[in-house]
């Protein structure tokens, strides 16, 4: 497997793991963000974007082992780990796995399965036709969406029409069997009785109007991650472009 990645910017070293079937050119005004004020490198993970499709099935075992691998490549030892959503996921994979290269960890929007509670299960979505998921997926990334509350606010409408339009964008047979395959892995994440392991500082995001991976899947990572930090903002799954709050956290804990 060749695994697409992109580094750039200046400042402490960042590791960004994307969200599902996200991929770099698809998260750029995020990684753009990050590199405002950090050295980032961030890669197309296995099954999506640019790395392409290979034979799974997939394990989060997997992903978090590509990362290492990336960090390899470039030489860096340590660095801080941000994970967004899948991302977060596989970011608490790589940290229970890898702690000492771990220096520190915000964990955005995510879950960590098992007894601490799991993300809406999107595999069970895949299926459906594309605009009955846009209306299920439309209220689960913020539980305010509804019809009179996006009559009202410009900017929720906008970005519920995005999520709509993204639902009917063409895609290759080989891109929807990438997705499927790292649904299929998140299916069966579950860190929660190791995240005693993280020793790191961690910074744990959630969104107070998320109905993918609601506060109370936060709460519960905070609480099993020696002395992490919970912020809840102002959102749902994609707080990060809703609270500006979010970014700028982001960036002090960074620095």
């Amino acid at each position: 497997m060749r695994l697409h990645h992109e580094l750039a910017g200046s400042g402490p070293r960042v590791l960004f793991f994307n969200g599902s079937g996200a991929t770099l050119e698809g998260s750029a005004s995020i990684i753009d963000s990050l590199r405002e004020f950090a050295t980032v490198i961030a890669h197309d993970q296995r099954g999506l974007g640019k790395t392409g499709v290979i034979d799974g099935p997939f394990t989060m075992a997997q992903y978090a082992r590509d990362a290492a691998d990336l960090l390899d490549h470039v030489g860096w030892t340590s660095c801080i780990v941000v994970g967004i959503s899948f991302g977060g996921m596989v970011a608490q994979e790589f940290a229970v796995t890898h702690p000492r290269r771990v220096e520190k960890l915000a964990l955005l929007c995510t879950s960590a399965g098992g007894d601490a509670g799991s993300s809406y299960p999107l595999h069970e979505d895949v299926g459906l036709e594309p605009g009955v998921r846009s209306m299920k997926q439309r209220t689960r990334f913020d539980t305010r969406f509804t019809d009179e509350y996006l009559a009202n606010d410009n900017f929720a409408a906008a970005m519920a029409k995005m999520l709509h339009d993204r639902e009917f964008v063409p895609k290759s047979d080989e891109v929807r069997r990438g997705e499927v395959m790292q649904l299929e892995a998140r299916r069966h994440h579950d860190v929660a009785d190791r995240l005693h392991h993280v020793t790191c500082p961690t910074l744990v995001m959630a969104g107070r109007y998320d109905g993918i991976a609601p506060v109370a899947n936060s709460e519960a990572i905070a609480a099993r991650i020696p002395n992490a930090e919970l912020r809840v903002y102002e959102g749902g799954h994609l707080f990060i472009a809703q609270d500006p709050a979010a970014m700028a956290d982001i960036r002090n804990f960074v620095a």
